[in-house]
């Protein structure tokens, strides 16, 4: 394997940075299914198999907190169809693992990423202040892989 989906976004929140795919859910929907679906649409590539991996809190800069988040996240070794490297919102890549762009990803990226692709789970919550600044990073038990919230 040695690699992962990664997307720069075009527009919105985050232009311009590197991320993993994802996105809202729709009413009625999973996390998983929303994971599955949104990755799809973004990119071509339908995951199979998800594994609910670790929970991420974000809260920003007072004036923007329409931006606060709860991020489940899933990992998938499967996937189905093909990559689609433009979308009208993002450019889709498969990335070597010791390529990972982390100088054009959000900040708390270096924190939470390793221990997802080291198979720790992991529950933080980070603080951004203006400018999109990473402010603070709070460590949480996540209660091992059993213990995760359910998605």
């Amino acid at each position: 394997m040695g690699r992962v989906l990664l997307i720069r976004k075009k527009r919105g929140m985050g232009s311009g940075k590197w991320n993993a795919p994802g996105g809202k859910l729709e009413p009625g929907e999973t996390a998983a299914a929303a994971a599955a679906r949104e990755t799809a649409e973004e990119t071509g590539v339908t995951p199979r198999g998800l594994r609910y991996a670790g929970l991420l809190e974000f809260r920003f800069a007072e004036g923007s907190s329409c931006w606060d988040n709860l991020c489940r996240v899933f990992v998938a070794e499967e996937s189905s169809g093909g990559l689609c490297a433009e979308h009208d919102e993002c450019s889709a890549h498969w990335v070597a693992l010791d390529a990972i762009p982390y100088d054009g990803m959000w900040e708390d990226d270096r924190s939470w990423l390793p221990s997802l692709l080291a198979g720790r789970p992991f529950h933080r919550l980070y603080r951004f202040g203006p400018g999109d600044a990473l402010l603070g990073e709070t460590v949480l038990d996540p209660g091992g892989f059993d213990g995760l919230p359910t998605p």
